[in-house]
């Protein structure tokens, strides 16, 4: 089972719905809020848990400034009902969590993409 860390920008009924069928996260908001995206990170290197968030700077930190990471969702679902995120956001959980390792993935209403960070 993978672990995830779910960044302040994640609504917390996502966080809910995924910890009540079973995952493993954790959240910004209940270990240390307010921190900064760079301290976010570093906090996922240290659970090894994938970074769940809904802030795009993540993608500049990752793939500009090279920071290390195990793993990103994106999710780009803005003006979505929740209840729609919830079910995106489970539905590649369950088809893709092998995968999702050390990936930037980025979750949309109509697509998934999944880029290896390489490494």
């Amino acid at each position: 089972m993978k672990k995830f860390l779910a960044d302040e920008s994640v609504d917390f009924r996502i966080i809910k719905s995924l910890r009540n069928d079973g995952f493993e996260i954790a959240a910004i908001v209940e270990l240390e809020s307010g921190i900064n995206d760079d301290n976010v990170l570093k906090m996922a290197v240290e659970l090894e848990a994938i970074l769940l968030t809904e802030d795009k700077d993540f993608g500049e930190l990752t793939f500009r400034l090279q920071k290390p990471n195990k793993g990103i969702i994106l999710i780009r679902m803005s003006g979505e009902a929740i209840e729609n995120k919830i079910k995106k956001l489970k539905e590649v959980l369950e088809k893709h969590l092998d995968e999702l390792g050390n990936k930037f993935t980025v979750i949309t209403s109509r697509k998934i993409r999944i880029k290896d960070l390489g490494k």
